[in-house]
């Protein structure tokens, strides 16, 4: 199935590691030039070259912290001819009500919640100048699943939620269209790393961090490159006519 994103430009941040990369590469296979955001510009010059070594589009990099407004303000002006943008930097750390004071709490927020948001307008703005576009919020499953120990990333991922169903509905009239994608537990580096530290504490030994792992569809962690296929797709104009949705890729979990 040809998706029709040959020579299409997409920006895709956190796009050094996990989702960002698999969405990266999903891209880039369907001939999709991209602009990659992150913090680490090592990492972003690594997932570069192992891309255009595997692909023939064009890469560019952009060393940003996206917590910050002005880096995205920056990044936003530096990538305006976009057709599609991929929100997907942002980790909010865990922990319960308690826990979570006033200011980690608006911390956690500035990347992930307002991230998004901010990125969003300043280059939904030119989509819908242009009558065309696509914006994908990866998100998480715990937007429809909250934990008490994961309450900070819990509303933010409802927050965002209802923020794609609402300007989804609205961005059809103008020809663009926003899309949620919730991932289910992902194997990414990250998650990895704080499963074996759940491991070493609870077994002495780092390397039975799958011991610890909830039970999941499929007896396994979702992998990256799934999220981001479903990222792909919806990224296409083969789902021409999805907008203001949110797609779970959590098997009802």
């Amino acid at each position: 199935m040809d998706l029709n994103l040959k020579n299409k430009y997409a920006l895709i941040t956190g796009a050094s590691k996990g989702i960002g990369l698999a969405v990266a590469k999903s891209l880039a296979g369907e001939g999709c030039h991209l602009h990659l955001a992150a913090r680490n510009e090592d990492s972003l010059v690594t997932a570069a070259n192992d891309i255009t070594n595997s692909y023939d589009v064009k890469v560019h990099i952009h060393v940003a912290d996206l917590s910050a407004a002005k880096d995205r303000t920056k990044l936003a002006n530096d990538c305006r001819n976009i057709d599609i943008l991929i929100n997907n930097a942002g980790s909010i750390p865990g922990g319960g009500l308690e826990e979570i004071d006033d200011e980690r709490l608006r911390d956690a927020w500035e990347l992930k919640l307002f991230g998004y948001i901010h990125l969003t307008r300043e280059l939904y703005a030119l989509m819908k100048a242009r009558c065309s576009g696509v914006v994908i919020n990866v998100i998480g499953s715990a937007a429809d699943n909250p934990s008490y120990n994961y309450i900070a990333g819990s509303m933010a991922n409802v927050a965002l939620a209802n923020f794609t169903i609402a300007l989804g509905r609205e961005s059809q009239n103008y020809g663009v269209r926003v899309v949620a994608i919730h991932p289910s537990i992902t194997k990414t580096e990250r998650m990895i790393a704080q499963h074996e530290k759940l491991a070493e504490m609870q077994f002495g030994d780092k390397s039975r961090w799958q011991d610890v792992l909830p039970e999941m569809p499929f007896g396994r962690p979702t992998e990256p490159y799934e999220v981001a296929d479903m990222v792909t797709f919806f990224a296409s104009s083969r789902a021409s006519y999805t907008s203001g949705v949110v797609v779970s890729v959590t098997n009802g979990l």
